[in-house]
């Protein structure tokens, strides 16, 4: 009997150390070294994603006033031409040239973004590694 109220008192204080350690460590912040690289990780992903949302704003703007443009020239071609264009899936005359404008600049958008992206790629490989060989220096300086 008392060998069951020992264990029962062990595990209780065990599981309350358990719950004061995860506490303890929830409220935790890096230092040193890791609060430096913490902190610049942090800078450079708000500016990534600052840049980024600034992109995209900018590219719907545009794609809009491209989209309006395109639009009010078919529409002023029809009026003058007089000529309307078939709905079929290969249309002819006018529309196949408005088609094969827009996926003129459709692949030149694609090539523009895969470029970009490959920029990106680089330019966070580069970072990468100069991040960890700047921590390899110093700690190999701190013993």
């Amino acid at each position: 009997m008392r060998h069951r109220i020992r264990i029962a008192a062990l595990a209780a204080a065990l599981s309350l150390f358990g719950v004061a350690t995860a506490r303890a460590q929830d409220t935790h912040e890096p230092g040193g070294l890791n609060k430096v690289a913490h902190n610049i990780s942090n800078t450079s992903k708000k500016a990534g994603r600052d840049t980024k949302a600034e992109i995209k704003r900018d590219a719907g703007k545009t794609h809009q006033v491209l989209k309006k443009a395109g639009n009010d020239t078919k529409t002023e071609l029809k009026k003058t031409t007089g000529i309307k264009g078939s709905q079929s899936k290969d249309p002819g005359g006018l529309n196949k040239v408005a088609r094969n404008i827009s996926n003129a600049s459709k692949k030149a958008g694609r090539d523009a973004k895969a470029e970009k992206n490959r920029v990106k790629s680089k330019a966070h490989g580069a970072a990468t590694e100069a991040g960890k060989s700047m921590k390899d220096t110093v700690l190999k300086q701190n013993p």
